[in-house]
């Protein structure tokens, strides 16, 4: 059975509903539910056991529960992400797909959601040292800061990896710093992920750092 969704507000403001059918249920990123239909049931879930959801938010920052909402008359449940911007949905079927730390919103009970190390430079990125990998059947929703682009690559092609949100496994990539080491840290633009191969990836036109960068200088005492 296909879920049925609908998706309003992007580019800035972007939230889900969805429409459960007796019977079905989502998960949700914690504290991601803005309202709900009556006598819908929400209940605390790890998904993939609690070893893994321990190792998951540990290492991308994604919340240790998610909820896990039914209705078992049918209702409607509405979910929005923490910052404002995109709601995009991806079809699971079967394959795997790659998303940043903090850009999972929701997903179907038979999404699989897993970490993987982003490598050894990964760990001075902006977006952390871990992924997260979805695979399986159903219906994943995930979101930017700010509008989403979506780019079909056949090549070689550079991003900041502060942009990134999510890419398919067809795509290769690396991180790397702009040039040797003094341009890298001198010039202000950090690491970079060089992708190549045929696939979608999918940027965000804001990011958190620069918004944390601009807001702390009027914060200090």
């Amino acid at each position: 059975m296909k879920m049925q969704y609908d998706i309003q507000g992007n580019p800035d403001f972007g939230e889900v509903t969805v429409r459960l059918e007796p019977g079905e249920n989502i998960y949700s990123e914690s504290g991601a539910m803005t309202r709900m239909s009556a006598n819908t049931e929400v209940e605390r879930k790890v998904i993939g056991g609690m070893l893994k959801g321990l190792f998951r938010k540990a290492t991308t920052g994604e919340s240790l529960y998610v909820g896990n909402f039914s209705n078992q008359q049918g209702g409607e449940v509405s979910f929005a992400p923490s910052m404002p911007g995109t709601v995009m949905h991806r079809k699971m079927t079967g394959d795997e797909f790659y998303l940043t730390a903090g850009s999972f919103l929701a997903c179907t009970p038979d999404v699989n959601l897993s970490t993987q190390f982003g490598g050894m430079k990964a760990m001075f990125s902006k977006e952390g040292v871990f992924l997260i990998k979805a695979s399986g059947n159903g219906d994943l929703f995930f979101n930017s800061y700010g509008g989403i682009i979506e780019r079909d690559l056949n090549g070689p092609f550079t991003v900041d990896n502060a942009h990134v949100v999510a890419w398919e496994p067809t795509l290769d990539y690396k991180i790397t710093g702009m040039g040797n080491l003094k341009s890298t840290f001198l010039s202000g633009e950090g690491l970079v992920m060089k992708f190549n191969g045929h696939g979608k990836i999918y940027l965000q036109t804001r990011t958190v750092p620069a918004l944390v960068d601009r807001l702390s200088p009027l914060l200090r005492p």
